[in-house]
């Protein structure tokens, strides 16, 4: 069984770091943050109401945090990767072809995990 995505990528962001990787390593900090993000509680669920009425104590506020699935995780980073390569057309239709480049270069690297 292959190792999931998500640990792949954690796995190769100390790689990119210790290589001095900045590019590389930015878009696995922003590729996992938006994996975190994805498993936030929904702000709908969380209701503020009077004090008096208030639980009291450690942990009462906690909310568990959403589970994502192997697929759920694929699918936020084929949709990094489409930020990317959309950023990247604009940034071209612009003249910034040096942007473009970085931003391509970023999804390509993305796209690789999922290989």
């Amino acid at each position: 069984m292959t190792e999931p995505l998500r640990d792949r990528l954690r796995a190769a962001l100390p790689v990119a770091l210790k290589a001095r990787d900045r590019a590389t390593a930015s878009t696995l900090r922003s590729t996992l943050a938006a994996i975190e993000n994805a498993e936030a509680v929904d702000a709908g669920s969380v209701r503020a109401g009077a004090v008096e009425a208030s639980a009291v104590g450690i942990g009462v506020a906690e909310a568990e945090r959403r589970v994502l699935t192997e697929e759920d995780v694929v699918a936020i980073v084929r949709a990094e990767i489409a930020e990317r390569e959309r950023a990247a057309e604009v940034y071209e239709a612009s003249g910034r072809s040096d942007k473009a480049a970085e931003l391509r270069s970023a999804a390509e690297a993305l796209a690789a995990f999922l290989e």
